[in-house]
């Protein structure tokens, strides 16, 4: 068993199973949104995916894991890595985002965050918050942050202090684990660590609208090990594309959703 399993799994095997319990909960009344896929695009299986958002025709990924912590830039069509820099190898790095002209970065516990020139990838600066970074995304006015819980933190882009919380439930039960983050449509897509599931989260009440079930996707059939999961979602607003991925995944999925239909 290698060493990020055996950390990672000790420190959040509680929360992953009540992540799984109200996953499967939810079943029973929150309705499921079903999707084809339009593309399949090759994705480095190097890549343990934590941040992924697409930008003015690329896909910008963060990576993580002590020494394999990447912020890069990539071909859509082919997963050529364009561009990239390492976050310090003694961290593990977490969920990107950009912002105006830079990319924002959060670690995982170390409670520390990166501003990086959007052109160069350069840092910028630093900062520092309470607590643990998973993931990152914005609505146009603020940044929005996971942490694990199913708590979301609304955030001053300039400051980044927190604006507001969005308490995620489902069924009335709370959804923990909240990963990678991606705005769409007005709404926010969350992955949730340890399912193959994303949550369409309504920001102003924080209720699940809709369950993204990718089960039938080949890596989540098949599942490399226990921690190549679904993770990594980006939208392209411009062509209204929509991406996904996973940990350590072969393949970037081009999906698209249908008509939300009542689960069984």
């Amino acid at each position: 068993m290698n060493l990020r399993l055996v950390i990672r799994r000790a420190a959040s095997a509680t929360a992953a199973a009540l992540a799984l319990g109200a996953a499967c909960a939810a079943v029973a009344a929150t309705p499921v949104t079903p999707y084809r896929i339009v593309h399949v695009y090759p994705h480095d299986t190097h890549a343990y995916t934590e941040g992924l958002f697409y930008l003015n025709g690329d896909l910008y990924e963060s990576t993580g894991e002590p020494g394999r912590s990447f912020i890069r830039r990539e071909r859509l069509e082919d997963g050529k890595v364009l561009q990239q820099t390492q976050i310090d190898p003694r961290l593990f790095g977490e969920g990107i985002v950009n912002w105006k002209n830079q990319i924002i970065s959060l670690t995982w516990r170390d409670e520390v965050g990166y501003r990086w020139n959007l052109k160069s990838f350069t840092q910028d600066s630093s900062f520092h918050y309470t607590g643990e970074g998973w993931g990152l995304t914005q609505d146009g006015q603020h940044l929005i942050l996971s942490d694990g819980t199913s708590i979301l933190h609304v955030l001053d882009p300039d400051t980044l202090s927190q604006v507001r919380g969005i308490s995620v439930t489902a069924d009335s039960q709370s959804v923990v684990n909240l990963n990678e983050l991606e705005w769409v449509k007005g709404e926010i897509l969350a992955n949730v660590w340890m399912t193959s599931r994303i949550a369409r989260i309504d920001p102003k009440t924080g209720v699940v609208k809709a369950w993204i079930d990718l089960s039938d996707l080949p890596e989540a059939r098949h599942q490399a090990d226990a921690d190549a999961v679904l993770n990594g979602i980006a939208y392209d607003k411009a062509h209204d594309r929509l991406f996904v991925t996973g940990k350590d995944w072969p393949h970037l999925y081009e999906i698209k959703l249908g008509a939300v239909r009542a689960a069984h």
